[in-house]
C-alpha cells in the first residue's frame, strides 16, 4: 500500500510599517488586515470547504494535515476568526493532523536553541488550548533540519518530523520511504517528494509547462505508476497555492476537487495523515538513516539556508536581531511584554528572505512574495524597526536620570 500524504503549510507574516514614525506600532495592521482578509476569502475557506466535501465524499478515506503559524493564527484571530472555526470543524473530523512547528515561523534553530525550544513550547501549547490536540509530528521553518534539529525535535518528544527529499541529501535514494534521523533513538523522518508536489505548487499554472494543463486523472496515473517503489509520497505545499498564489481561474481548485476519487481508484494508494503513514513502517528496523550534517531546506534550487542568510544584508540583520534577545527578555521580565512580544514578530523567516539578492528563477519566486521594491529597502525597513526597538529597550533596562 502506498499512503499519499497532503501536508498543508498555512502562514502569514506581519508585515512592517515602512517609515520611521512608529507611534502607531512596527507593523502594518492596515495591509496586515486586507491580506488575512483576502487569503481567507480566496484560498482558505473555500479550500477547506472542499476539503470537508472529499472528507464526507470518501467516508473518511481522504486525510490531510495542516502546519498553521503562530503569526498567521494571530492574524486570522484578529480579521478573520471564522477561518480558525473552520479550520477546527475539520479537524474535529479526526481525519486531519494538526503539526507543530515555531510559534513565530522563525529561524530560530540556527544557533538560537533556547528561543527555539521556546517557540516550539508555545506554539504546541497554544494549539491544544485552540484545536484540543496534542501534536505529534514537528515541522521546522521551511521544512529546514539537519541532525542538531532532529535531535532537538526527538528530546522535545515529538515521534515525526518532516522534510525536504533533497537530491544532494538522499543520494540516489527515493524519498518515499520512512527514514530516521541520524543520531536519533525514536523520532522518524518524512520526506517531501518535491517532483510530484511542485506539479501542483509552482508548475501546475504555468502555461509554458510541456504538460500544461495537468488535469487530475493524469496527476493520478503518474503517481499509480509509482506504486511498486513507494510506500509513502509526501505532497507538502504552502495552502496559498489554491486560489492566492494560484487563482481559481487557473483550474487549481477543480483540480484538488478531482484528485482524491481518481488516487483512490487504484487500491493499491489510500490516503494519509503523516502520523497514520509512518506508524506501522519502521525505519529502525532496516537501517534507512538519513544523515544531515548541513541545514537541509524547501528554499529555491540549493534547498539550503541561502534564500534567509545568504548574503551580508541577512546575516547582519539576523545577527543583531537575536543579540537582542538577552536584553529583550530582561525588558520583559521588568514590565515591558510587549517589547518581547515586537521581537518575537521581527524573528519570522519572511523578514530575512525579502532580503535575498538570488536572481534567475528563483529571484523571481523572491520579488513575487515581497513587498518590498529591493532587497535592500526590506534590510533597511528591517534595521530601522530593530534600532527603535533597541533603544526602547536600552531606556527600560537603563532608564535616564530623571530631573
Amino acid at each position: 500500500m502506498t499512503d499519499v500524504v497532503f501536508y498543508f503549510q498555512i502562514h502569514q507574516p506581519f508585515r512592517l510599517r515602512r517609515h520611521k514614525d512608529f507611534s502607531e506600532g512596527y507593523f502594518d495592521d492596515e495591509e496586515n488586515g486586507r491580506i488575512a482578509r483576502r487569503v481567507a476569502d480566496r484560498c482558505y475557506l473555500p479550500m477547506n470547504e472542499l476539503l470537508m466535501r472529499k472528507i464526507e465524499e470518501t467516508d473518511g478515506r481522504f486525510r490531510c494535515a495542516f502546519g498553521l503559524s503562530g503569526v498567521a493564527l494571530d492574524q486570522l484571530e484578529r480579521w478573520a476568526p471564522e477561518t480558525i472555526d473552520s479550520f477546527a470543524g475539520l479537524v474535529d473530523t479526526g481525519k486531519v493532523e494538526l503539526i507543530c512547528e515555531t510559534a513565530y515561523h522563525s529561524l530560530a534553530s540556527r544557533g538560537a536553541e533556547a528561543q527555539f525550544v521556546e517557540q516550539v513550547k508555545d506554539h504546541r501549547q497554544r494549539l491544544e488550548e485552540l484545536f484540543g490536540v496534542k501534536p505529534r509530528t514537528f515541522r521546522n521553518t521551511e521544512l529546514i533540519f539537519d541532525n542538531a534539529i532532529a535531535h532537538t525535535v526527538e528530546e522535545l518528544d515529538f515521534d515525526l518530523l518532516l522534510g525536504e527529499g533533497a537530491d544532494h541529501l538522499l543520494n540516489g535514494r527515493s524519498p518515499r520511504v520512512v527514514y530516521r534521523p541520524k543520531g536519533c533513538h525514536r523520532l522518524k523522518l518524512l520526506l517531501r517528494d518535491y517532483q510530484f508536489s511542485d506539479d501542483i505548487a509552482f508548475r501546475f499554472s504555468n502555461r509554458e509547462w510541456e504538460c500544461y494543463p495537468l488535469m487530475a486523472d493524469t496527476f493520478a496515473e503518474w503517481m499509480h505508476r509509482s506504486a511498486g517503489d513507494s510506500d509513502v509520497i509526501g505532497l507538502f505545499m504552502d495552502y496559498e497555492t489554491f486560489g492566492e498564489h494560484q487563482g481559481p481561474d487557473t483550474g487549481v481548485l477543480d483540480f484538488m476537487e478531482h484528485v482524491p476519487k481518481y488516487l483512490l481508484e487504484d487500491e493499491r494508494f489510500a490516503f494519509a495523515t503523516p502520523t497514520e503513514a509512518v506508524e506501522h513502517r519502521d525505519p529502525y528496523s532496516n537501517g534507512d538513516e538519513i544523515d544531515a550534517p548541513d541545514p537541509i531546506s524547501w528554499a529555491d534550487a540549493e534547498r539550503d539556508l541561502s534564500a534567509w542568510l545568504g548574503n551580508t544584508m541577512q546575516q547582519h540583520a539576523h545577527a543583531a536581531l537575536y543579540a537582542l534577545s538577552d536584553d529583550v527578555h530582561r525588558a520583559a521580565d521588568l514590565g515591558q511584554p510587549d517589547l518581547l512580544a515586537d521581537w518575537r514578530k521581527l524573528t519570522t523567516s519572511d523578514h530575512f528572505y525579502y532580503m535575498c539578492t538570488k536572481y534567475r528563477s528563483d529571484g523571481d519566486v523572491h520579488e513575487y512574495f515581497s513587498p518590498y521594491r529591493s532587497p535592500h529597502d526590506s534590510f533597511v525597513v528591517f534595521m530601522n524597526v530593530l534600532d527603535d526597538l533597541t533603544e526602547k529597550v536600552k531606556d527600560v533596562l537603563d532608564p535616564a536620570p530623571k530631573n
